[in-house]
């Protein structure tokens, strides 16, 4: 089964759809317009339920099958926030918010299982129940673990779960994925380094930060390649360095230092924050200086399900004509804490040839909406065929 027709025909009132979300970008739980045009959109389809408020902004619908003498619940997800990024493209529907974008295609993510939605209304042929999801706070809100925090798994009764992402560089509408660990664990990290200020012409006078706080960024690059197994995926790096002062002739007093680390497996990121206390204490102490470290860590590592990653992949090769092994992704991902809680699978699908994610020259691309569309279906009528 290609692309499906109906989806083709429904390209440009999607594409109204996503433009009219692209222009009115929100972010985190903000998403309450979103929210709004979600909730409207799946009551006009003809949902079943609509239920607004799950993970603060989340809107839920369920779609019953022509029969449900399977007993199946498929849940379907897409993320609905933006990004606090000044949006460059140029576009006619560019952000109207100074300083918001959908720079990651979670507008697309939204429109394409929205137009799955109205596609599955309209044909009801499957056996079971089909339950979409809306996310609020994807982009570090951790929305998705709000909703399940919330009992959206047991409350609409959702035995597996689906996800997607667009992928720019792919080709456009084609697929990739991967079972198991998929995108990273991620967690931030805050380093305060005090020691003494002094005039600039006099450093034998104090303690100087700026010193002692590059010797801590060169020295936290020794976990990964010297403390990590180099067969192991980790990343740690230091991403903001802040002085307390901004004349030319001043020593500061303090520095902060701020960064992030991504992890394949657990005890990676276990290491990394043991061996990042470990080093910032000891290069503090060798200067004379002191040092407070505040680690945090958020989402948890996206791991595929086995059965559904290789059922999915069948379902993409199906629609597309051919599904790619994707490679590891250190970014992160908070649909981890959804396959947490249920079996279930993570896909990509291509974007073509634009700026990547979190860029703000990015934009998503219209022209990948039918294949993400019939994935979606695809996903619903064959793990739960009519009976």
């Amino acid at each position: 089964m290609p692309v499906k027709n109906r989806f083709a025909e429904m390209l440009p009132e999607m594409t109204e759809w996503r433009r009219d979300i692209h222009a009115h970008p929100e972010l985190q739980f903000d998403t309450h317009r979103t929210s709004a045009l979600v909730a409207d959109k799946l009551r006009e389809f003809g949902c079943d339920e609509v239920v607004t408020g799950i993970g603060r902004t989340g809107v839920v619908g369920v779609i019953r099958g022509k029969t449900d003498s399977s007993g199946k619940v498929v849940g379907l997800r897409a993320d609905m926030d933006a990004l606090p990024i000044n949006e460059a493209t140029g576009l006619d529907y560019a952000s109207n918010t100074p300083g918001v974008m959908h720079a990651c295609g979670h507008d697309g993510h939204t429109t394409m299982l929205l137009g799955a939605a109205k596609y599955l209304a309209e044909t009801r042929n499957f056996d079971g129940t089909a339950v979409v999801i809306f996310q609020p706070a994807e982009e570090g809100g951790g929305g998705g673990k709000v909703m399940v925090d919330d009992g959206m798994m047991d409350r609409f009764g959702i035995h597996e779960v689906y996800g997607m992402h667009n992928w720019p560089g792919m080709e456009t509408g084609r697929f990739s994925i991967r079972p198991g660990p998929f995108f990273a664990s991620t967690a931030e990290f805050d380093i305060e380094v005090e020691g003494k200020g002094s005039h600039a012409a006099k450093p034998q006078s104090g303690v100087d930060t700026i010193v002692v706080a590059s010797h801590i960024v060169t020295a936290l690059q020794t976990i990964a390649s010297r403390n990590a197994d180099p067969v192991k995926q980790l990343v740690v790096s230091v991403t903001s360095f802040v002085t307390d002062t901004t004349a030319y002739n001043v020593i500061p007093q303090r520095v902060h230092l701020k960064g992030t680390v991504r992890a394949l497996e657990t005890d990676m990121q276990t290491l990394a924050e043991r061996r990042l206390r470990e080093v910032v204490a000891g290069t503090a102490t060798a200067f004379g200086a002191r040092a407070t470290v505040h680690f945090e860590a958020n989402y948890p590592v996206m791991v595929n399900s086995e059965v559904q990653t290789e059922f999915a992949a069948d379902v993409a090769r199906a629609v597309s004509g051919g599904c790619d092994e994707a490679p590891l992704i250190m970014g992160g991902e908070d649909f981890a804490y959804m396959l947490q809680e249920r079996p279930g699978a993570y896909i990509l699908v291509g974007n073509g040839d634009t700026a990547m994610v979190h860029h703000p020259e990015y934009n998503f691309n219209d022209e990948a909406m039918p294949a993400g569309c019939s994935w979606w279906a695809e996903i619903v009528e064959r793990r739960m065929p009519a009976a």
